[in-house]
């Protein structure tokens, strides 16, 4: 939220300097995240000066431009080439010096440079008034005052505005916070607190009166429940133009086009006291009729920014008597607007149930300053009272009259909130005990009313506009924050509570993991459970169910919960990958949602995505690319870390991997790794391999819970290592062979590995050749050549009986 510091100081008399305004909004609870510099004219007219045009001829090789000589109250008058067709002789000027910097409308600078033109020295520009940022016109240059002294600079006679505005990282809570008006009386308080007070001064409406009642309209609101409060006026005899300056530039600073001024009005009234208000042109209302109400489902309505919209069953509209003219507090319609031709409005100001406005925003996906304070609560009270004023800055800027009474219906009024504050809950959260003095001091500052006084407590009416204060620890909480988070003590002594934990706990098996893959250079990502149903649309139903729907998504493309780890992920490399970062190592642990025969389930994992080179690029060595293997290893590892072996491997087949593999105990699948189908790199931009895989965490859990340590003493003897080279079917797979070998000695054989593979040119077909390490020992004695001779004829016995295995 922009907050304009020459606006808030309209509303107190404030002499401090900026950054210490912004420290104590801060200590306040409204964060000032950055205070950026305006100015109504681009670069403040710095280099600008007035010039008096001494001579004017024309140019001696061009048809369309002309020297000038120019006195700028220096002692030697500056030739200037100028090309405008109005410059003649005795004119007082703007001129851009040599070295002064301009600005185009875009915003871009460039430097005014001593130069030739056409072959004649030009030493400044004579300026128009779009290239000063004073206009739009350049029909030709400024011509000024003919009472101005040269060389006076043209920023003493032109007003421009500089301020200062914050930008506030406004917490959702704070309605009562969205506007200026809002923020000074939140800094009034502040300043209470040091013993400063301000009086806080509020735009007064006390000259509000109905000039004639010309221009009447009947207003009808169906559901009171949508609509609490609806007020509404006509004003007629209008002028529709430009808005003035300080009124322009009031907008501008906070980030906002101004428009014309009718509109312009209701914004800066909507900035200025957090009321959204909306104008109608009054001439386009059929049956001077306003109705609030639903319209049915499916009916057509063309917003503003020219959009055709269909409306919900529950979207509240503003009607006439024959059509639809705007999305009740979210956006107007297009037939009924105000434009140039406009000379008389109704003017609307109201309150709408906060909750139906977030959901018919959402719904179509509007997002406006309007519906931001509408949805979030705003002050029901000030409804009348922002329609006044608006009322009369539209007559004040616009001209034409007030042309009926406020339609104001208000059929249930909202009573104060009622709250009962303990002094002991009190100190007891804030941690301290504050004077009650201090207590009724701040509330009184806060605008909440002290209604009774009793030993144990005060008796609190909370003003309307609190829409967020309901409780005691509301209260409690606005008590804290204007005393100061700072000014409460520190104890010496910090009392915490040791909870029994298992080593198994989910928590810490996660931090242990992801240290071990931090250690192996791994980042942890953590990205949004909400997913784009697009996705589920690459999945197999039969494998991750149907997609759990969001009732109200933030976006569509945030309107389901995720099936799969992946493409979050994949979004993440994606994004990496864009940015020149081609060799990456992820892990994130997170959730999947999945809704199978309407039972809905959710499922912890842990998944790895790794691409490019293992080690990235160095001098020392070639590129070593990340490869099934590698991640392999890195599963097995962890795995192992948390005492899981055992493990089963099959080939995985679906609609993730193109290539991959199921690692499993005892029929539970634990993890699958693969190489990502390219398809669904495609969907997200990548081109280059991705691989992938993905723990079923609740069933490594488990299966970690059950495990128990257990070490051998480290042999004392030493190991034998003994190589087979074997000729082989191609179907048989390695693992055949370890589990063959394991089966034939139980005993003594530690370990078997596949250092060799080679099929091709010299076997016969269907062949291919493994060279396999078998590694031997006993824990008790040294191993004799007879026993490992009788142990490897056994071996290789099996191997050919069993698996057809030829030694080369």
């Amino acid at each position: 939220m922009q907050i304009s510091y020459n606006w808030l100081k309209q509303f107190l008399k404030l002499d401090w300097e900026a950054d210490k305004t912004a420290e104590l909004l801060t200590d306040l609870g409204l964060e000032v995240e950055g205070i950026s510099n305006f100015e109504s004219v681009k670069g403040g007219l710095n280099g600008i000066v007035v010039g008096e045009v001494l001579t004017c001829e024309k140019h001696p090789n061009a048809d369309k431009l002309k020297v000038t000589t120019v006195a700028i109250g220096t002692d030697t008058p500056l030739q200037i080439v100028c090309g405008a067709p109005n410059v003649a002789t005795g004119q007082k000027v703007p001129v851009a010096t040599i070295g002064t910097t301009l600005y185009t409308p875009e915003g871009e600078a460039w430097k005014i440079k001593k130069g030739k033109i056409r072959g004649e020295v030009s030493e400044g520009m004579i300026c128009a008034e779009d290239e000063l940022g004073l206009g739009s016109s350049h029909d030709g240059i400024m011509v000024l005052n003919e009472r101005l002294k040269p060389g006076t600079l043209c920023s003493e006679v032109f007003t421009i505005e500089n301020d200062q505005v914050f930008d506030i990282g406004l917490t959702p809570n704070r309605a009562d916070a969205m506007s200026h008006y809002g923020v000074a009386r939140d800094l009034k308080a502040g300043l209470v607190q040091k013993e400063i007070n301000k009086e806080l001064i509020t735009p007064s409406v006390s000259n509000f009166n109905v000039d004639n009642r010309s221009l009447k309209m009947l207003v009808e609101v169906e559901d009171s429940k949508l609509a609490p409060r609806y007020c509404g006026v006509t004003m007629s005899n209008l002028i529709v133009q430009p808005s003035p300056d300080w009124l322009k530039n009031r907008l501008l600073a906070i980030g906002l086009k101004p428009i014309n001024n009718v509109v312009d009005a209701t914004n800066y009234v909507l900035h200025e006291l957090g009321q959204p208000l909306h104008a109608f042109d009054a001439d386009r209302i059929h049956g001077k009729k306003i109705k609030v109400k639903t319209l049915p489902a499916g009916t057509k309505f063309m917003t503003l920014d020219g959009h055709e919209r269909e409306l919900h069953e529950d979207d509240l509209m503003i009607c006439d008597s024959e059509k639809p003219m705007c999305l009740a507090g979210i956006f107007g319609g297009i037939n009924t607007g105000v434009t140039e031709s406009t000379t008389s409005i109704f003017l609307e100001s109201a309150y709408f149930d906060p909750v139906n406005i977030r959901k018919t925003a959402k719904r179509h996906g509007l997002n406006t300053d309007a519906s931001f304070r509408f949805e979030r609560g705003i002050d029901i009270e000030y409804v009348e009272y922002a329609l006044k004023r608006a009322a009369l800055l539209i007559k004040e800027i616009a001209g034409g009259d007030i042309t009926s009474d406020i339609e104001d219906f208000y059929p249930k009024k909202i009573e104060e909130h009622q709250v009962f504050l303990t002094f002991e809950k009190t100190y007891s959260l804030i941690g301290q005990e504050i004077s009650q003095d201090t207590i009724k001091s701040i509330l009184a500052s806060l605008d909440i009313k002290v209604k009774s006084v009793t030993e144990a407590g005060l008796g609190l009416s909370i003003p309307s506009y609190r829409v967020d204060v309901h409780r005691e620890v509301d209260v409690i909480e606005e008590i804290l924050r204007v005393y100061g988070y700072n000014n409460i003590n520190f104890k010496n002594k910090i009392n915490a509570s040791i909870a029994p934990v298992s080593k198994f706990d989910d928590y810490n098996l996660q931090s242990k993991i992801g240290d071990q893959l931090a250690s192996l250079g791994f980042y942890e990502i953590m990205t949004n459970s909400l997913s784009s149903p697009k996705y589920a649309t690459l999945l197999e139903v039969e494998q991750v169910g149907k997609p759990v729907e969001m009732l109200n998504p933030l976006s569509n493309d945030l309107s389901v919960m995720r099936q799969s780890m992946l493409f979050s992920g994949l979004e993440a490399l994606s994004y990496n990958i864009n940015r020149k970062k081609q060799n990456l190592k992820f892990f994130e642990f997170g959730k999947t949602y999945h809704l199978n025969d309407s039972k809905r389930t959710e499922n912890k994992h842990l998944s790895l995505l790794v691409t490019g080179n293992r080690n990235g690029d160095s001098w020392i060595g070639s590129e070593n690319n990340i490869d099934f293997f590698y991640l392999k290893s890195v599963v097995l590892n962890i795995l192992e870390r948390l005492g899981i072996s055992q493990l089963r491997p099959s080939p995985v087949i679906d609609s993730v991997y193109a290539e991959g593999l199921t690692l499993s105990q005892k029929s539970k699948p634990l993890v699958t790794i693969g190489i990502v189908k390219k398809n669904l790199l495609k969907e997200s931009g990548i081109k280059q391999e991705v691989l992938y895989a993905d723990f079923n965490w609740d069933n490594v859990i488990s299966l970690a819970s059950k495990n128990s340590i257990s070490y051998n003493e480290i042999p004392k003897h030493p190991e034998v290592k003994r190589d087979f080279a074997l000729l082989l079917d191609d179907n048989i797979s390695f693992q055949e062979i370890h589990e063959l070998g394991f089966k034939t000695e139980r005993k003594l054989l530690k370990h078997i590995n596949l250092f060799d593979v080679y099929t091709g040119k010299n076997l016969p077909e269907g062949k291919k050749s493994y060279a396999v390490g078998f590694t031997l020992q006993d824990a008790n004695r040294t191993l004799t050549d007879k026993q490992i001779d009788k142990i490897m004829n056994k071996m290789q016995k099996r191997l050919e009986e069993e698996l057809g295995a030829e030694l080369r």
